[in-house]
């Protein structure tokens, strides 16, 4: 056993350890056991334990022991939890006392004392450091003393290593963020300077991080087009940054050209970083690609002018003959108002038809489903009945059924899949203005059953293949100018289809015909 002079030396060689630990490293299990290590020696101890306590579970843990076989720590833990049931209120002695008697005898009966000392930073408790004899004797002074130093060194160390995770995982998180947000992330320095980029910066503008770290921000963004000043002409003017409480932000909207010699169209939104001294420290600017918002906002445009269009022609169409049937001064015969009444009828099926497709279209974009009410559906049917309506509406073209015999049923909405036949026959009308063959007809599987409408019309260009099921697209060309639709009839057919769990695709070539096809579980 150590002489008395003895135990200030020890005691100042083991806090200056740990002190060089705390400040070497931010390593927490080290430092624990190297608190142990010297609380143990210190007090002639021959077990040793830290518990931190844990703020999400109420709980406290083991986190450093030393003498201690490892199967005995789930039974140290919970012991420990009984203390959090009178954490509130605070430990009494007594019972403190005998929680500290079950442990020891929990690890080794031959352990009968226990000295605990609780773990505290700024007045917040972190947790406690025990130690267990295995003889008995006065608590000294000097004991409590020893212990409290190695307890508060090992608070401190508890402290750091808290703060270092949690500023570590929120790095961690900023990281995250950084790296796979959906916009892109440039960063630049107060010289304009990119000090980093993320992910989407890459795939946006195509420069790679390695390649553009270190460049200038006007190397890397090379304007052909833009509908604002840039950031350096912003910077120049005095306009931005504004060193103010509110900030303030400077956006930039256009084109640029890529390293690969393509455009992107990109806005971007800079705003500054300052200082405690007010001074610009970087700007962080996000990027976003408005290639989609610009085509949504032209195909919105499109839309609005068509519908406008499709909606003032059956309108003139029908007071423009109900004005002609209304005049007083001419006495029409039967023949010519019947076939006045035929055609406001017609104009007023049209706009019925028109209005039903921007309510179903306004209720799918709403509701993100389609509503469907199931029976047995025979598809052949459905079509042969489609076709002797179609026929009578056009001389131009001839109509073709191509179903086997025992072409099965399948459960399905039978309005919603009449309205798919028909759209896409009327589509096939519209674009073979020629004439031609229309043929429909279906085949089969063990799990699926398939339909098609092929015709011998203009037929679609490649590139706008994949786009012609969207919302209120129409294809570019002259033939698509002067038929009338609003870009809604296949957007109505694909929704459709894909609530009954089915696929649409289509086949094209320009100027020979296009075949629509769709697929439908037969379960």
């Amino acid at each position: 056993m150590l002489t008395l002079p003895d135990y200030p030396v020890r005691q100042r060689d083991f806090l200056l350890e740990i002190s060089r630990a705390i400040t070497a490293q931010l390593d927490l299990s080290e430092v624990l056991r190297r608190v142990l290590r010297a609380s143990v020696a210190m007090t002639a101890a021959r077990v040793g334990i830290v518990a931190l306590h844990s703020e999400h579970d109420e709980q406290f843990i083991v986190r450093a022991f030393t003498g201690l076989q490892q199967d005995r720590v789930p039974l140290l833990n919970a012991k420990l939890m009984e203390l959090v049931a009178v954490e509130q209120t605070g430990f009494s002695v007594e019972f403190l006392n005998a929680k500290l008697r079950e442990m020891a005898e929990a690890i080794d009966p031959a352990l009968v004392q226990a000295v605990a000392m609780p773990l505290t930073f700024a007045e917040k408790p972190l947790g406690l450091l025990i130690v267990f004899r295995s003889y008995h004797s006065d608590i000294s002074a000097n004991d409590v003393q020893i212990l409290q130093s190695f307890a508060d060194q090992a608070a401190i160390a508890v402290h750091n290593a808290q703060l270092y995770e949690a500023i570590n995982q929120e790095r961690r998180r900023l990281e995250a963020i950084l790296n796979y947000s959906g916009d892109g992330v440039m960063i630049l320095d107060a010289h304009l300077t990119i000090q980093r980029v993320n992910r989407a910066f890459e795939h946006m503008t195509g420069w790679k991080s390695a390649d553009a770290i270190g460049l200038s921000q006007e190397d890397v963004i090379q304007w052909v087009r833009r509908d604002q000043m840039d950031l350096q002409e912003a910077i120049n003017a005095g306009l931005f940054p504004k060193n103010q409480p509110s900030g303030s932000t400077l956006y930039v909207e256009g084109d640029i050209r890529r390293p690969d010699g393509l455009n992107a169209s990109l806005g971007i939104t800079y705003a500054p970083l300052f200082n405690e001294e007010a001074k610009l420290v970087s700007i962080i600017a996000n990027v976003r690609d408005v290639a989609n918002y610009r085509r949504a906002q032209e195909m919105q445009n499109v839309f609005i002018s068509t519908v406008s269009h499709e909606l003032r022609t059956p309108v003139a169409i029908i007071k423009g003959y109900a004005s002609t049937l209304s005049r007083t001064d001419v006495e029409w015969d039967m023949a010519v108002v019947r076939e006045s009444v035929a055609v406001i009828e017609e104009e007023a099926d049209r706009l019925a038809e028109l209005i039903d497709d921007l309510l179903a279209a306004s209720k799918i974009q709403a509701e993100n489903t389609v509503r469907l009410t199931l029976s047995d559906v025979q598809l052949d049917q459905l079509a042969a009945r489609a076709v002797e309506r179609f026929s009578k509406q056009t001389q131009r073209h001839t109509f073709v059924l191509s179903f086997p015999n025992d072409y099965p049923a399948i459960q399905g909405d039978a309005r919603l899949l009449r309205q798919v036949i028909d759209n896409l026959l009327t589509n096939a009308i519209k674009y073979s203005p020629n004439g031609g063959t229309i043929t429909v007809g279906g085949r089969y599987s063990e799990t699926a059953v398939n339909f098609f409408v092929r015709d011998e019309g203009v037929g679609i260009p490649e590139s706008e293949q994949q786009r012609i099921f969207d919302r209120f697209y129409r294809v570019d060309g002259n033939l698509a100018s002067k038929t009338k639709g609003t870009g809604l009839g296949l957007y109505l057919v694909r929704a459709i289809i894909t609530a009954h769990r089915g696929e649409i695709h289509v086949k094209s070539q320009l100027g020979h015909g296009s075949t629509f096809y769709f697929s439908l579980p037969r379960d």
